[in-house]
């Protein structure tokens, strides 16, 4: 499967609870942590759902 590079780029303050969650369960707490992991159907939805707080590049 591929890998992809997930970056949190902002913050979680003033989000909702779901999304917090998700972050936390992807391995993001602090700005600018950075998780590499294979691009599932699972973490590509929860990606999905907080692609305005994330950066995703693909890792060869």
């Amino acid at each position: 499967m591929k890998k992809i590079k997930i970056t949190l780029v902002k913050s979680a303050i003033d989000r909702p609870e779901r999304q917090k969650l998700t972050l936390q369960a992807l391995g993001l707490n602090k700005i600018n942590a950075s998780k590499e992991v294979e691009a599932t159907p699972q973490i590509l939805g929860m990606v999905t759902k907080v692609n305005h707080l994330v950066q995703v590049e693909e890792v060869k």
